[in-house]
């Protein structure tokens, strides 16, 4: 396969409106919390971590969420729906707030979709099981695991949609981190350029959790895509990894390998992996601080 045989275009690449969103992991790093609450429920001050990143997705300009889920997670879909038993007894005690923070979580011009993942086979499979939904258009993916806490009036998943319509070219979200904790991350190469304030860096390769590197710092990637619709087809024809699993960065190896260019975006935000207590109790922690009342209770308790 090469890139002529995905030459498309630019004029014909549609707008990025879509994000998949995967939410049928058994959340097995926060048990027994996630046993029967899905990880993506537990909160982060008022809110879920789900909302969180639905929210992102919407402010970056996306009209409709695909979650893909299993038969477990049905309380992420309730979350999202209308409960006109509670807003009809929060309107009757005239507790406007509260009615207002549940009324209407998302606008309602944003289309949800779920669809279920039957077996947990790896991050490419749950992507590709949106393949009838996608089309071909270009698609956002957001792991939920992963809080993005970003002080800029640009969000980075709005920088990256931003850098796709530049380029017309796929964005992976990464950080700088030191190179010792590349065995916990998968990591990208990226072409070396001597060019100053550059947007984004083209990717030359992917690694998955490397044990090794002989370079001291790395590009660990974060829980954020922006893709071009042939990513699709290489999902397509991915095999598994010797733990059974569809690995998106093995897709992602082979589309580069195949001459579609892939570029990473540095994020500007703080990022918590709520997937873990720690990254959960350091998310509360952050936005805690910024109110003013929450940050001296803080205080308070740890004096």
């Amino acid at each position: 396969m090469t890139l002529l045989d995905w030459k498309i275009d630019m004029a014909e690449i549609k707008n990025v409106t879509k994000a998949i969103i995967p939410v049928a992991g058994l959340g097995t790093r926060m048990l027994p919390a996630s046993k029967a609450i899905p990880k993506e429920l537990l909160p982060i001050l008022d809110k879920p971590i789900i909302q969180y990143v639905v929210e992102e997705a919407i402010n970056a300009g996306i009209s409709q969420i695909i979650f893909i889920t299993n038969d477990s997670k049905e309380a992420i879909e309730k979350h999202f729906e209308k409960n006109f038993f509670l807003e009809s007894s929060l309107k009757k005690t005239k507790k406007k707030k509260l009615l207002e923070s549940v009324k209407g979580i998302i606008p309602e011009n944003i289309k949800i979709t779920s669809i279920k993942q039957k077996k947990p086979l790896g991050l490419g499979n749950a992507i590709y099981r949106a393949s009838d939904f996608i089309s071909n258009e270009p698609f956002a993916v957001l792991l939920p695991d992963e809080f993005l806490l970003n002080n800029k009036p640009l969000s980075d998943l709005k920088n990256m949609i931003n850098n796709f319509n530049l380029s017309k070219e796929g964005q992976v979200l990464v950080e700088k981190i030191s190179s010792k904790f590349s065995k916990n991350y998968g990591v990208v190469d990226l072409l070396k350029s001597r060019k100053h304030n550059q947007k984004f860096k083209k990717i030359t390769n992917f690694k998955e959790k490397p044990k090794s590197l002989k370079s001291k710092e790395a590009y660990r990637i974060i829980g954020r895509y922006v893709l071009p619709s042939e990513t699709m087809s290489f999902l397509k024809k991915a095999r598994p990894s010797k733990d059974g699993e569809i690995q998106l960065t093995d897709s992602l190896l082979s589309m580069i390998n195949s001459e579609v260019n892939l570029n990473a975006t540095l994020s500007s935000s703080k990022v918590y992996d709520c997937g873990s207590f720690k990254g959960l109790i350091g998310a509360n922690i952050a936005l805690a601080s910024k109110d003013p009342k929450m940050k001296r209770y803080m205080k308070e308790i740890l004096n």
